[in-house]
């Protein structure tokens, strides 16, 4: 309690408030090759313990970082808030050797976390995307997340910039009532597996207003989720905002009530896809999602539901169907350019064949062929209303 007070008496002085926490403070030093991990985590344990709302610094200059962990929960008080003002840049550390949990920065079990400010979160992943074999073993060993959200509630990310992540630059799991707005997300186009945001088991998360371009989906929706809301987003290049894939796991949960809008997809593999895997053990959900005033730009696969998803190996085929249920589904006002005579794919299950499918003023010309673009359907008799562009399937 002294060594508070102390320091609360100190931060006084020096024209701060009592609730200011800065990384400079407790050892971490924005130059070389030191790691500065113990540094900010001794920074955020103080703020942490502190017994009040606090705000932690993260000042300008270039801070190495093996892996970190934030979490809580934080000293019992009523209406604790938790803010990281973030203006530095921050590189992760290359020997995987040292990511013993498979993170990078991560936070958990904390209420009323706010994460501001313009500073890079910077993973380094050129160094080691070589290592990436995925694409070849289907029980790869996953390379470190960037930042990794586990068991949040009432959580804001606001401003802040992920660059070159290993693997996934966002992942936020088990959490409710997350914010992410106004980030900024880059990774070269064939970078394996970086997906922008990853979204699973959650409830009420809202995306907005976010530049996306990376090697994987710019926004992932897995198993477990309902009451997503994205919007403005930026996406390509990459494999566009996908909900799966799903249906891999047995006992997985539903993904329902989710809104994509207003959002613009440029030179991706896909724009909107739902995918789920063929031969799934899961008998889940996926139902009530609308897409809607989306603008696709030299697209290879504007809009798509794939129930025969399977990226590498020996795939099975439609006397193996997903028993994935899709229902639900309405795409309203989806117009621009498809890289692919083929604009519209529904490939469903024959098990569970997707029904209730709205296509409403869908406008997608082929940009590279004089042909106009196709629709191509199986186990699915969707509905038709106004514009169609490629012509509905028969």
């Amino acid at each position: 309690m002294m060594n508070l007070f102390f320091l609360c008496f100190i931060y006084i002085i020096g024209g701060a408030l009592c609730g200011d926490f800065n990384v400079m403070d407790y050892g971490a030093k924005p130059y070389g090759k030191n790691d500065n991990a113990k540094a900010f985590m001794d920074t955020w344990k103080a703020a942490c313990d502190s017994g009040e709302s606090a705000t932690i610094q993260i000042p300008k200059g270039n801070y190495w970082m093996g892996p970190a962990n934030f979490t809580g929960p934080c000293k019992n008080v009523s209406s604790i808030e938790m803010k990281l003002e973030a203006r530095g840049h921050l590189k992760a550390e290359t020997d995987l050797n040292k990511y013993p949990t498979g993170d990078w920065i991560f936070f958990g079990w904390i209420d009323g976390l706010t994460i501001i400010g313009s500073g890079t979160f910077d993973g380094q992943g050129d160094a080691i995307w070589h290592l990436n074999d995925c694409a070849k073993n289907q029980n790869c060993k996953l390379l470190p997340t960037s930042l990794k959200f586990n068991n949040m509630s009432n959580t804001i990310i606001d401003g802040i910039i992920s660059v070159d992540s290993k693997n996934v630059n966002f992942g936020i799991i088990h959490s409710q009532n997350f914010k992410a707005r106004n980030l900024k997300i880059h990774a070269p186009k064939d970078s394996p597996n970086t997906d922008g945001i990853h979204v699973e088991r959650c409830l009420d998360v809202t995306i907005e207003n976010a530049r996306i371009m990376t090697g994987g989906d710019c926004i992932a929706i897995g198993q477990g989720v309902s009451n997503i809301h994205i919007s403005g987003i930026a996406c390509g290049p990459g494999h566009g905002i996908s909900v799966g894939s799903l249906g891999k796991y047995p006992e997985e949960k539903d993904v329902k009530d989710i809104v994509v809008r207003d959002s613009i997809i440029s030179g991706t593999l896909n724009g909107l896809r739902i995918k789920t895997w063929a031969d799934s053990p899961s008998k889940s959900a996926v139902f009530n999602i609308t897409y809607e005033n989306i603008i696709m730009n030299s697209v290879y696969n504007p809009i798509i539901i794939d129930q025969l998803y399977c990226p590498h190996g020996t795939c099975p085929d439609e006397s193996s169907p997903s028993k994935v249920k899709i229902s639900d589904i309405t795409f309203n006002d989806i117009r621009g350019t498809s890289a692919s005579d083929v604009a519209v794919t529904l490939r469903c299950s024959k098990m569970f064949p997707c029904t209730n499918i709205k296509l409403n003023d869908i406008d997608i010309d082929n940009n590279k062929a004089k042909r106009p673009a196709k629709s191509n359907c199986m186990n699915i008799k969707p509905s038709y209303s106004g514009i169609q562009g490629p012509l509905p399937c028969k």
